[in-house]
């Protein structure tokens, strides 16, 4: 069975560190031979989920996800050939980041598929999931599926979100549509584009997956080992993997020829988006389902994973809430080595939401800085630049990322000031509390703002109702005498809606 190491727990200090300086304290049963999405297939028992105990906690990757929800380590690997990475992090509401084929090496993984497989890295932030793939990522000499990274120019400002129409979210149950269709709406507000796409390749590669020439490579690489029916051998796994001895090479080169045209059908779907947002499974089944038809229920959990590795992209899984009790979740995918890209999207989503972080208590305390990103300055809007507001597109064009709603301290006041187009002032003189937006914008992005910032506003310090201060727009004194005071209007929206 592929290893799937659980990373980090600094208090078991008698266990050695790795070179990164995280602390391996043990391994974490999965479904056997990285087989199946559900993680109901090994002799070890199935991982309990700490949502519902009824329902699977996904797989291959189960128990790194459950051990990761459950407060035992802060990072597990997994595997994701599939969506192995990915759906035990939607059902354990966890982040799952699956990079792009090749740039973590797979040597010492008892390969699922070769040419797909990847190393993948459960974690409660996206922050620490990137902290662990950075740290992992290089060539690998001895590991003939290793690739050397190529940097792509990654873009800037509002992204191109694709999402599918509705007849192809018509396979996934009301609550993850409705998951999916509140991340939409987190974007939007984030001032990203919703571009609704036709995601048939994507479908088709999906559907693909268990066909010819990859189940076959599953059956070269394990098939003997379960031909001597070894004790604890499970059964469906067994007869999955036996499967791929019925496609003959004319069928696996068929295969492959296939998937050169939908990966051309792809690229073409891509040069209208930046990123495609899909929900991470369609449904979340229960042990009883997946014990009455143990084959059938798993296809279908792969509808919006399997094309990954086959399509060449990168993914990240990340929760979007919760129905009765249960997480759901969405994906962000992105062509090959635009992973920064959707690392930095996925942080900004979580940071937005503001969800527990998997089955504990605990809640992201602070805007996430993705490592390798040049972290940003964070500024305070209060007018025109605020979400849905006229210069809103200048902000987004400088690469600024919407954070989430501020307050500040009660020490402000702010007044609509007579300037085109119309824009509000605010001031420290004492009064009330103002609300705005926290947006963060990259350092040469700050820069380019502050130096077309018009008289009479500036760039000075606001304190927030938290404690924190944080750059932001400030008006002179001088300007705001005679100005209408609104301040007992609390926004400036609110003062224009009135």
């Amino acid at each position: 069975m592929p290893d799937e190491g659980v990373w980090i727990n600094q208090s078991r200090t008698a266990l050695p560190s790795c070179a990164s300086g995280a602390r391996i304290i043990g391994k974490t049963n999965l479904d056997q031979f990285a087989t199946g999405l559900v993680g109901t297939r090994s002799p070890y028992g199935i991982p309990v989920n700490p949502f519902d105990a009824a329902r699977v906690p996904g797989g291959s990757s189960s128990g790194s996800a459950v051990a990761v929800a459950t407060g035992i380590c802060r990072l597990a690997l997994g595997t994701d050939t599939a969506g192995s990475g990915r759906v035990p992090a939607a059902f354990t509401n966890t982040i799952g980041f699956k990079p792009t084929r090749g740039w973590l090496p797979v040597r010492g993984v008892v390969p699922a598929c070769a040419g797909l497989d990847c190393v993948s890295v459960f974690a409660l932030t996206v922050a620490e999931a990137w902290q662990a793939v950075v740290a992992m990522s290089g060539v690998d000499e001895a590991d003939p599926w290793s690739r050397a990274p190529v940097t792509p120019c990654l873009p800037t400002g509002a992204l191109r979100i694709g999402v599918p129409g509705a007849a192809s979210l018509a396979v996934c149950d009301a609550d993850w549509r409705a998951g999916h269709a509140h991340a939409a709406d987190v974007l939007c507000a984030l001032g990203h584009a919703i571009v609704e796409i036709d995601d048939a390749p994507f479908a088709a590669a999906a559907a693909a997956l268990y066909g010819g020439a990859w189940v076959a490579q599953r059956t070269a690489a394990v098939g003997a080992v379960l031909d001597r029916a070894p004790p604890g051998a499970d059964p469906t796994v067994a007869e999955i993997i036996r499967g791929g001895r019925a496609h003959d090479a004319v069928a696996a080169w068929r295969g492959i020829e296939r998937m050169q045209a939908l990966a051309r059908d792809a690229a073409r779907v891509w040069q209208q988006i930046d990123v495609l947002c899909l929900p991470t499974a369609p449904f979340h089944p229960t042990l009883a389902a997946v014990a009455a038809d143990p084959i059938g229920v798993n296809a279908r959990l792969g509808r919006f994973t399997n094309f990954a590795n086959l399509l060449d992209t990168c993914a990240v899984a990340v929760p979007a809430g919760f129905a009765e009790g249960r997480p759901v979740g969405i994906s962000l995918f992105a062509p090959a080595w635009h992973d920064l890209l959707i690392a930095r999207l996925a942080a900004t989503m979580q940071d937005a939401w503001a969800l527990p972080l998997g089955a504990t208590s605990e809640r992201v305390s602070a805007p996430q800085v993705i490592a390798g990103d040049d972290g940003g300055v964070d500024v305070a809007v209060f007018g025109a630049h605020l979400s849905g507001q006229p210069l809103n597109g200048e902000l987004v064009a400088l690469g600024a990322r919407r954070v989430g709603a501020i307050r500040t301290a009660p020490r402000y006041r702010l007044f609509a000031l007579p300037t085109a187009p119309p824009r509000p002032g605010l001031l420290r003189a004492g009064g009330g509390v103002i609300v705005g937006e926290r947006w963060r914008l990259p350092h040469a992005g700050f820069g380019r703002l502050v130096a077309a910032i018009p008289a009479p506003l500036g760039i000075g310090k606001i304190e927030l109702e938290d404690g924190q201060r944080i750059c932001g727009f400030l008006a002179e004194a001088d300007a705001c005498a005679g100005a209408e005071d609104i301040t007992r209007w609390g926004s400036w929206p609110a003062w224009l809606a009135r």
